[in-house]
């Protein structure tokens, strides 16, 4: 039983759900039940019976966010202080079910308290991080902060910060729930692999890294001048593909850093610079948008897959400046298309990304050197050789298969270690 605040409304969603399809592919009766769902997918449950429940966690959602910004700075770096929570004991497939699978669990779904209170069931419980927010005192992107290692206080994200701030009393709260809750831990990457070895709140947890997965018969390579002609593309023009966060000052996704890039390379390409596009996809607001020093088309959100997929495959190459990441979508869904990505070294991106293999591992917040990836991807001789290795290595690391199967074979050793 997988266990995740949304239906698929974000990464951790779409890992989960994901994964969902990829076991019972397999022979695994497995099912997800979420804390709000959006869709109307009727394999997927909710725990809200009514439209009473409903309104109520919608009103929590919105609740917490509204209360964190009276003591969060305005940095724009995910927080949850876990106000709200609910119990997910009772319900009859959780109950019944063999192993408890929990994903991203934040606003409002399950907060220390409640994640307690599953030792009860008396079950074993496995627990994918999606981010670092189940070990620190309540930010889901570190960055350089290292307070996770020893007690979160003095949070650089706190209006407040003091040696018992509230980051200190979410440690505290998350250590009191942990003591009493065995679990096995999933890192999608080495990176949070490593960190959750660092984490004080974990240690003596297991943890095993197993990456996420998807449906690489949907994010599929196509005729790169077919699929441009069908996504209306130029089909005469290089085209870079991005999502985006439509504010300069967000920090998490580094989009300053992709405009600087783009206006250096604009000048080292010269003339050649008319041959260069973008498109930009994932934007919920193009009123607000920079000026990007090419020529740029706005997609806005794609949310059917089949659309999406076509995207990718139409581009020449994927564009994601992200400062911190676990294991982003967007470069497993691209590189599953046969689309090259250029990316900054950091988080779990170079668990997919191959230094001029099948992209460009950038240095970390350098825009000349995100500037130097896309000149390399632009002026490669072997353009299909470098398409062909983006989709070798989703098929050999992350295909439904692979990563299915290394979830049967660790759920299989926990449920032994649990036999009487």
């Amino acid at each position: 039983m997988h266990l995740n605040t949304y239906d698929g409304n974000g990464g951790a969603g779409r890992a989960c759900i994901r994964l969902n399809r990829a076991l019972n592919n397999q022979g695994i009766e497995s099912k997800v039940i979420v804390h709000y769902k959006f869709g109307k997918n009727p394999e997927i449950g909710e725990f809200n019976t009514n439209l009473l429940q409903k309104g109520w966690a919608a009103a929590t959602i919105i609740l917490e966010r509204i209360w964190a910004k009276r003591y969060l700075k305005a940095l724009k770096t995910p927080f949850s202080f876990a106000w709200f929570g609910r119990s997910v004991i009772k319900h009859p497939d959780v109950k019944a079910a063999d192993i408890i699978h929990l994903h991203w669990a934040n606003h409002g779904f399950l907060d220390p308290k409640h994640i307690a209170e599953i030792a009860k069931l008396n079950k074993p419980v496995v627990w994918t991080f999606h981010d670092s927010n189940a070990f620190t005192g309540g930010c889901h992107v570190r960055y350089t902060c290292d307070h996770f290692k020893n007690e979160c206080g003095n949070c650089p994200l706190l209006k407040d910060a003091s040696p018992n701030d509230y980051s200190h009393t979410i440690w505290l709260q998350k250590k009191k729930a942990y003591d009493k809750l065995n679990f096995s831990i999933i890192a999608p990457s080495t990176w949070m692999q490593k960190s959750v070895s660092e984490s004080s709140l974990m240690k003596g947890k297991p943890v095993e890294q197993i990456a996420n997965t998807l449906e690489t018969s949907i994010f599929k390579p196509m005729d790169k001048k077919t699929a441009k002609e069908k996504a209306a593309f130029a089909t005469d023009k290089f085209i870079f593909l991005s999502g985006f966060m439509p504010s300069r000052k967000d920090l998490h996704k580094g989009t300053s850093y992709l405009l600087e890039s783009l206006e250096l390379l604009k000048i080292r390409l010269g003339e050649k610079a008319k041959d260069v596009e973008l498109v930009v996809f994932g934007n919920r607001n193009t009123e607000d948008v920079p000026e990007f020093p090419f020529k740029t088309s706005f997609f806005g959100t794609i949310s059917d897959d089949q659309r999406l997929a076509l995207c990718y495959a139409a581009a020449d190459a994927f564009l994601i400046p992200s400062l911190e990441d676990n294991l982003p979508y967007t470069v497993m869904e691209s590189l599953s298309c046969g689309t090259p990505v250029i990316t900054f070294k950091t988080g779990g991106i170079p668990d997919m990304v191959k230094h001029q293999q099948n992209g460009y591992l950038a240095e970390y917040r350098s825009s000349e050197s995100f500037a130097d990836g896309m000149e390399w991807v632009i002026n490669c001789l072997d353009r299909a050789k470098l398409d062909e290795a983006a989709r070798q290595t989703i098929m050999e690391d992350f295909s439904e298969r692979v990563i299915g199967g290394k979830h049967i074979n660790l759920y299989n050793k926990i449920m032994q270690l649990n036999t009487p």
